[in-house]
């Protein structure tokens, strides 16, 4: 009876750990991003299917409980991506030839102009100039070199 019960135990637990592709729940990771799943949106939805890293086949993956997306946006702006010409200019409204006209609008005129500030007077020589300095003439070399004693250097 014992040999039975062990095969039974066994049998069982073989059976669910091969049972691993049954069904998951989508959750989102970053809030407000929907996850879309041929083209259905798949958030906190159930999906079932046999892919991933344990299978080596894959199948269409069942989505139950998700709302399917309009593969084109609804929005009034051009997305190039669509494939759909844009459409050109504003919607202008041809007015009637006979229409009454609005009154001329008045005269104006403006201008601008530059020119460079004026030079300041050329000023003269003062009368008592400063005093001339000569500076001595230094041709780069010292008169006495400073002679230090060799360093001596360490046995290596």
């Amino acid at each position: 009876m014992r040999i039975g019960v062990a095969l039974a135990i066994l049998a069982g637990m073989t059976s669910a750990a091969s049972a691993g592709g049954g069904f998951d729940i989508v959750v989102p990771n970053r809030p407000g991003v929907p996850i879309i799943i041929n083209g259905v949106d798949a958030s906190y939805a159930v999906v079932e299917s046999a892919m991933g890293l344990a299978r080596n086949e894959s199948m269409v993956p069942t989505v139950y409980g998700g709302r399917p997306i309009d593969p084109v946006p609804n929005v009034g702006h051009y997305y190039p991506s669509l494939g759909h010409m844009p459409g050109y200019g504003r919607l202008e409204v041809e007015p009637p030839a006979n229409r009454r006209l609005p009154q001329p609008a008045e005269s104006y005129h403006q201008s601008w102009s530059a020119q460079s500030a004026p030079l300041p007077a050329q000023s003269n020589v003062p009368v008592d100039p400063p005093p001339v300095i000569y500076a001595p003439q230094f041709n780069g070399s010292r008169p006495d070199p400073i002679l230090r004693p060799p360093r001596l250097r360490s046995p290596q």
